[in-house]
């Protein structure tokens, strides 16, 4: 079904990570570019509106708030926020915990194996780095699938980009005999494995993150933040009115 802002239920606020229910749950965020990708792309819409939803935005949090929607997000959660809080959160239960990294490279993974050992040296870390290909295969799908469910994680986090990762996850998710937040946060493992920098703090304040990358990488991003973000405006003019 097409993604509607004004129909979509989205997470209000940071304090809220800490009411979502146990078990099994999908985590995915959502942009202007995922909005507009969305409106293009059946599967990933509904990948979108199969779990929970963060505005990992400030576009997102005003639109919401301009065209009425009946989810009025207060403040921006991004993908950092989350991995954040459900990191610390499992270590803080003091036991024995599983987290598994499923996605990006070798190199990458290593990386952040290396900072978790010292952040978080309660938590056994496990990492799963698949084929760099855009589209797996049969055999492929079943080897990711196979090693998640063989590591039984705590948490899960999912690292491909959007809208791959929402796809395979919303796509796969029976098959995956888990008990645990599965989040699809590609960037964060860039962030968190310091191979790629995030705007800095006054940059985030003042919601320029997407500025500061649009300067940091104009070839790759100028399309996106451009281009997107006048689609974006002028598709919340056709939802409001």
């Amino acid at each position: 079904m097409p993604l509607k802002l004004k129909e979509t239920d989205i997470l209000g606020s940071r304090a809220e990570l800490a009411t979502l229910p146990e078990g099994k749950l999908m985590i995915n965020t959502i942009n202007a570019h995922s909005y507009n990708v969305a409106q293009k792309d059946a599967v990933f819409a509904s990948a979108l509106q199969a779990g929970v939803l963060i505005p990992d935005g400030a576009s997102i949090v005003k639109a919401c708030r301009w065209i009425g929607a009946k989810s009025r997000p207060q403040e921006r959660i991004a993908g950092w926020d989350l991995f954040s809080f459900e990191m610390s959160r499992l270590a803080s239960t003091g036991r024995e915990a599983t987290v598994m990294f499923m996605g990006s490279s070798e190199r990458v993974l290593s990386l952040i194996r290396e900072r978790a050992r010292h952040d978080y040296p309660s938590l056994r870390v496990v990492t799963y780095s698949p084929p760099y290909k855009p589209e797996f295969t049969d055999e492929d799908n079943l080897a990711i699938i196979s090693a998640i469910n063989q590591a039984d994680p705590d948490l899960l986090w999912i690292g491909m980009t959007a809208p791959k990762q929402e796809k395979w996850v919303y796509t796969h998710w029976p098959e995956l005999q888990i008990r645990c937040h599965v989040g699809a946060i590609g960037a964060v493992f860039d962030f968190y494995a310091g191979t790629a920098r995030r705007a800095p703090q006054w940059w985030q304040d003042h919601s320029l993150e997407w500025l500061y990358r649009l300067a940091i990488e104009p070839r790759r991003m100028w399309r996106r933040y451009l281009l997107g973000n006048t689609e974006f405006l002028l598709r919340m003019l056709k939802e409001r009115f």
